[in-house]
């Protein structure tokens, strides 16, 4: 088998002398995907083309422009399409676990095919930069070749044992010798998934949980975010894959539509045996919640959220700490759950600091994201705006606004706002309230133990990191900071930036359930239940 090796687009091209032809590869790719927009698009159950009686339409929070028509579906939709799925569970759930990672790394490789088109349609869909749309498809390409990998080296997560016979025990007792038995130990796929995606990572979030459900033998019902912050058009995208990679009908289903109706049909109905969910912990709590109160059992594997912290010790590398601090909290308007968006300075380098973290933010570019020179590109939506502008009112009201705050007027009826630093207390709900907005609040400390204690003295537990070359310090950190994914002296980025295979995504306290990670060894056995199977001859 060949060794795992993640697709790194950009720095392959970077490394090799040819960034000119990865912005031209994905400037036409923009022309030729906006060629294509304004269509009215189906959802698919059970293979065929479904049109509700209403519909959606999407716009890019670039310039407001039509992206396309999209189906409103609704609970009938979502019953239709849980029907057609558990239809499909039984002879999908059979088939060998080699045909299933096979097609599983087919989709890996169209996906690889069509990656700049379906960047060009994430950037245009939700804004991001060319570096975060195609980073993004990249990691969906590494999640579906990574847990592909990961079952057939486990080989389908099954394993035997022999016990030899003794005929001399005639009565059991817990542990007695008896007669020969033989031994399966197997992992077996619950049955019909939902899986409920968020709008800041709509191809690599949605492709690595509908993967993980699929090449366990799961049948996937999956909803795209389709209510205000809508990314409906790579959801559809995700299916055309899954379909041309030869996934049978019914085995991928696809419903655009509320939450309050698909999402909720998702949740609550009993032929649904697990959820996959990456958003807010109130959604996320309220499925589990609902379905506790409703008798029903559902496997929860889950992502709710972050409110990411990073220390910046007087014996930091001050120049790195302020690259990774910035690309952390600003890349995509800060509208990541592994978005940096806590910082606890040493009090003695404050001012410095501060000083050089202003002069940095103010040199990052805003505008039009499919332009490759701007940073940072706009909100997802009039509501994501409305949170950024009352997170400011209270940082003046309760604290200093050191930069930033206001809406920028260019060229395109997009919210586009300026990346804000505030100071405020550690009390202040700025500092507990995860905003997804490109706001930095920052405060000091006077020793390392105060510092911890503040970073974490909060609901999350995600991403956080440290800049220190103090080894007692370091030690100290490693051994006490309470989140999954810990970065020390990250130049690159302070808390994003996980990769497939070497990092795991997890969230411990209520940004996750299960503490198991993505792009792990443990992903896939969440997707399955254990049983062991003994026969005695």
């Amino acid at each position: 088998m060949k060794t795992f090796e993640n697709e790194s687009t950009y720095k392959k091209f970077l490394e090799t002398g040819r960034e000119p032809e990865f912005d031209r590869l994905f400037d036409e790719a923009v022309i030729r995907v906006k060629q294509e927009l304004g269509k009215t698009y189906p959802i698919f159950i059970g293979g065929k083309e479904v049109f509700s009686k209403d519909q959606l339409e999407e716009y890019s929070p670039i310039d407001r422009s039509l992206i396309g028509r999209f189906q409103k579906g609704g609970r009938e939709e979502a019953k239709a399409a849980i029907f057609s799925a558990k239809a499909a569970f039984t002879e999908w759930s059979a088939s060998d676990y080699r045909k299933r990672s096979q097609l599983i790394r087919s989709a890996a490789d169209i996906f690889s095919r069509d990656k700049f088109k379906i960047a060009a349609i994430l950037s245009i869909e939700n804004g991001k930069s060319r570096y975060e749309s195609i980073g993004e498809v990249d990691e969906a390409i590494d999640f579906l070749r990574y847990y592909s990998d990961d079952i057939t080296a486990n080989k389908g997560y099954v394993r035997k044992a022999k016990i030899l016979g003794d005929e001399k025990a005639r009565l059991g007792f817990q542990g007695s010798p008896g007669g020969a038995e033989s031994i399966t130990i197997r992992m077996e796929p619950y049955g019909v998934f939902g899986v409920i995606a968020p709008f800041n990572f709509p191809i690599s979030i949605s492709v690595g949980m509908s993967s993980g459900a699929l090449i366990t033998g799961n049948t996937v019902v999956f909803k795209p975010s389709s209510t205000d912050n809508m990314t409906m058009l790579t959801g559809l995208e995700i299916y055309h894959i899954f379909k041309e990679a030869g996934l049978p009908d019914g085995v991928f289903n696809i419903v655009t539509g509320p939450g309050s109706e698909v999402g909720d049909e998702i949740a609550s109905n009993p032929d649904v045996s697990g959820i996959a969910f990456t958003g807010s912990k109130s959604t996320g709590m309220g499925m589990i919640s609902k379905n506790i109160n409703l008798g029903q059992h559902k496997v929860f594997v889950v992502e709710m959220g972050g409110k990411n912290p990073s220390i910046v010790s007087k014996y930091a590398d001050t120049d790195s700490a302020l690259n990774g601090i910035v690309g952390a909290a600003f890349g995509y308007s800060g509208q990541k759950c592994s978005a940096l968006s806590r910082v606890y300075v040493h009090k003695s380098i404050k001012e410095e600091f501060m000083s050089k973290l202003v002069e940095q933010t103010r040199r990052l570019q805003i505008g039009d994201p499919l332009k490759k020179e701007n940073y940072v590109g706009p909100m997802i939506s009039e509501s994501a705006y409305n949170r950024y502008a009352k997170a400011i009112e209270e940082a003046k009201r309760s604290g200093r606004l050191i930069y930033g705050g206001n809406r920028v007027k260019i060229n395109l009826n997009g919210y586009y706002v300026e990346p804000a630093i505030v100071e405020v207390d550690h009390e202040n709900p700025i500092m507990h309230t995860e905003l997804f907005a490109p706001i930095l609040a920052v405060t000091t400390y006077e020793n390392i133990e105060d510092a911890l204690r503040m970073a974490n003295d909060i609901d999350y537990g995600l991403c956080a990191s440290l800049y220190s070359k103090n080894r007692k310090e370091i030690n100290y950190f490693s051994s006490e900071i309470k989140a999954g994914v810990v970065y020390i002296n990250r130049r690159s980025s302070a808390t994003t930036g996980a990769i497939v295979g070497k990092h795991t995504f997890v969230g411990w306290k209520w940004s996750g359930l299960t503490g198991k990670g993505t792009g792990s060894r443990f992903y896939l056995q969440q997707f399955m239940r254990e049983q062991s199977l003994s026969i005695s001859s």
